[in-house]
């Protein structure tokens, strides 16, 4: 910027400008012209603000232009920090639901979640080497669980030989606390043993076949010790039960050489399957109104097998004092998908031999009729609070007492479910009637 001087107006001449303090300057000059009362007046500078001009003027703005620059770096880190908090915050917020949204209400809560191992199985571990894992097996391993006394050894053999090559775990309950005496056959050391004195099948399995603990197991069979298995075969038998897609099923009973209880049992010669019956049941007629248990959708507690599934279902069902399970096989049904007259079923082409050995708490000789209940069960009173207190009575024989106490579990049991239904307002009954009472 050039200022030059007019020797016949002393006024000065402005240039255009050529840098930018040139341009600052230009401005100011300009500005102080104007606020002159006379804006064509001439414009006389003294040497005191030719000095404030050349000195002072250029170094505020200098100072005005940093401060600026500053203000501009300053507002732009603020806003990356703020947009980075913004994220941080966003992530631990999206965390927290995240984490909320898979909240553990149990005690694993004080664990990693991929430490924590909920599930086990029967599978024997070596001592030496490293842990053993069939997580990656091609083939699905199935459980037998057999309730033995040394009484029917021979008869529990016949029954393992058959299962020992398709793959499965095989688990004995001793009643009778006799373990050591079963070591001849090979496939003891297989074996797992649990003893308990005089307990029965169902006790066992409520205690030692929790679902978790058998959750590898894509069948599991839970099995009386008096059963023939001559005609039949364990292969065949898990291929007709998948094609049938039978979720709870057992095998047929030999009609010609089997104690039979319920009709819906017998072996139908001429199919593969049949899930219905149209036989009397007692005193009730199973016609085609009837798709209740026992005439339909249902098994006998003798030699059932359960899917993975079902069985989860059915042991929240079993009573834990409740130790010989009538009643529990009228509910079934309830522990399939879908519709039980469906998804339960006998198998007629694989049947059993059921040869009625009462061996808890009496002997063949002292065998009774299953069907019709003595005078004492029948007039058996329960108490409220619903204990079953162990019979001191002499009078009767110890297989009448136990006939005696599963009468009075029958009562128990179905005074419980009746009880659950009403209390229980959001259970909806899948099935438009409500399962009939047999007569046991």
């Amino acid at each position: 910027m050039e200022v030059a001087s007019n020797n016949k107006s002393n006024a000065f001449s402005v240039s255009p400008p050529s840098s930018l303090l040139s341009d600052l300057f230009y401005i100011s000059l300009l500005s102080s012209r104007m606020k002159t009362p006379n804006s064509i007046s001439p414009m006389v500078v003294s040497k005191s603000g030719r000095f404030f001009l050349c000195c002072f003027l250029p170094t505020a703005i200098l100072v005005s232009a940093a401060f600026f620059m500053g203000n501009v770096l300053m507002v732009t880190d603020y806003k990356e920090r703020l947009s980075g908090w913004i994220s941080i915050s966003a992530m631990q917020i999206t965390g927290a639901k995240v984490c909320q949204a898979q909240c553990r209400t149990d005690e694993s809560e004080a664990l990693p979640r991929g430490i924590v191992s909920r599930t086990s199985d029967l599978e024997m571990q070596y001592l030496q080497g490293g842990p053993i894992r069939k997580k990656n097996s091609k083939t699905s391993t199935n459980l037998l669980a057999i309730a033995a006394g040394i009484k029917q050894k021979e008869s529990v053999n016949k029954i393992v030989t058959k299962f020992l090559s398709s793959d499965f775990v095989l688990m004995l309950f001793h009643y009778d606390g006799i373990v050591d005496d079963w070591r001849d056959f090979e496939w003891s050391s297989q074996a797992i043993h649990v003893s308990a004195m005089n307990q029965t099948k169902w006790w066992f399995a409520k205690r030692f076949l929790h679902p978790d603990i058998i959750s590898e197991y894509a069948y599991i069979f839970i099995w009386d010790e008096d059963i023939g298995v001559e005609y039949f075969d364990v292969g065949r038998y898990l291929s007709i039960v998948k094609e049938e897609e039978l979720e709870i099923s057992q095998p047929a009973l030999d009609p010609y050489n089997s104690v039979v209880h319920h009709p819906l049992t017998l072996r139908e010669k001429t199919l593969k399957v049949h899930r219905k019956t149209h036989r009397r049941e007692g005193a009730r007629r199973c016609d085609g109104d009837n798709t209740g248990p026992p005439c339909a959708g249902w098994v006998e507690i003798m030699v059932p097998v359960f899917s993975k599934a079902a069985w989860r279902c059915t042991w929240l069902l079993i009573q834990s004092d409740l130790i010989h399970g009538w009643g529990v096989d009228e509910q079934l049904g309830y522990c399939v998908k879908g519709n039980r007259t469906k998804n339960i079923g006998i198998v007629d082409s694989e049947y059993v031999v059921h040869n009625a050995l009462p061996t808890l708490g009496g002997s063949p000789e002292n065998q009774t009729n299953p069907q019709v209940p003595d005078q004492a069960a029948q007039n058996t009173s329960l108490p409220n609070s619903e204990l079953l207190v162990p019979s001191v009575s002499t009078q009767h024989n110890d297989r009448d007492e136990v006939r005696k106490r599963c009468f009075a579990e029958l009562a128990i049991f179905r005074k419980r479910w009746n009880k659950s239904v009403e209390e229980d307002e959001c259970w909806v009954d899948p099935y438009k009637q409500p399962p009939r009472q047999s007569n046991f």
